[in-house]
């Protein structure tokens, strides 16, 4: 039997701990403000978290998400997967924390929405402002390095 030995960067995860409120200040297809939803965060054990929210969408539809991440001591990485029911790609990430500790990017690949059939890089940037705030913003990758942004959303801690 394996024993995983919890570091900081283990330790870094339980900031995600928690009920969370999320809005995008994005509109949906129809022009209209998208709707927020509520993410409930938990911890397996000071290993792994795991995030799941179930959130309105345009025209009335729903989707579920679940987000998982950890971090691979040996690797030195956080690592983690991202699935929705709104697709069936199974998005795997592979990220790093900047240096002052609120910042962790996680780099992934996926379909090329914009290109039918493609393929294409993205990142996941979480930002903690405070302990009840973080940002998460999404940007695809360019063939020119640039970053285009594709998605932001603010999480508030619920009281």
């Amino acid at each position: 039997m394996m024993k995983v030995e919890i570091t900081p960067a283990h330790r870094w995860l339980d900031r995600l701990v928690g009920e969370w409120n999320a809005t995008t200040g994005m509109a949906g297809p129809d022009g209209k403000p998208m709707p927020g939803w509520t993410e409930h965060v938990r911890s397996l054990y000071g290993v792994w978290v795991v995030g799941e929210t179930d959130a309105p969408m345009p025209h009335g539809r729903r989707a579920a998400t679940m987000v998982t991440l950890g971090y691979d001591s040996a690797r030195g990485r956080y690592v983690g997967t991202w699935i929705g029911s709104m697709m069936d790609h199974l998005w795997v990430y592979d990220g790093a924390l900047d240096a002052s500790g609120n910042v962790l990017t996680l780099d992934t690949e996926g379909p090329d929405f914009g290109n039918p059939g493609g393929r294409a890089r993205y990142q996941d940037i979480v930002t903690f402002l405070d302990d009840d705030r973080r940002t998460l913003t999404s940007f695809q990758l360019q063939g020119d390095g640039s970053r285009k942004q594709i998605m932001a959303a603010d999480y508030r801690r619920k009281r």
